[in-house]
C-alpha cells in the first residue's frame, strides 16, 4: 500500500520546489495560521481547506502543463502560448474564488 502512495507524495516534494506552487504553499501556510487565530467554525474551516486544495491543486496542473509544453518546443508558438495561458488562467480563476470566500469569513469576524 505504501508503494502507491510514493510517487503522489514525491510529486508534492517536487511540487515544492517549484517557484509557484511554494508560494502558493506557503499562502496556504499562511490562510491556516490566520484560521487559528480567528478561531474558525468547522463550517468555515472546510471552506478554507477546499479553497488551499483547489488553489494548490490548479497551481501543481499549471506547472505540469507548463512543462509538458516546454517537452513540445523551447521556441515560441502561439498554440503554446494559448495553452499556458490558459492553465495561468485557471490558478487565477481559483485563487480569486478563493480570496473572496477568505474575505466573506475574515469579514464575518470583523464585523
Amino acid at each position: 500500500m505504501k508503494e502507491k502512495f510514493r510517487p503522489a507524495f514525491q510529486g508534492l516534494a517536487d511540487a515544492a520546489h517549484d517557484q509557484g506552487c511554494r508560494t502558493q504553499m506557503i499562502l496556504a501556510a499562511l490562510a491556516l495560521c490566520a484560521g487559528f487565530i480567528l478561531k474558525l467554525s468547522a463550517i468555515e474551516w472546510v471552506a478554507v481547506i477546499i479553497c488551499i486544495g483547489m488553489v494548490i491543486t490548479a497551481e501543481i496542473l499549471n506547472t505540469c502543463i507548463e512543462r509538458v509544453c516546454d517537452l513540445y518546443s523551447n521556441e515560441f508558438d502561439e498554440r503554446i502560448r494559448l495553452i499556458k495561458d490558459l492553465a495561468a488562467g485557471a490558478v487565477l480563476v481559483s485563487a480569486i474564488a478563493a480570496l473572496l470566500c477568505s474575505l466573506i469569513i475574515l469579514f464575518s469576524h470583523i464585523g
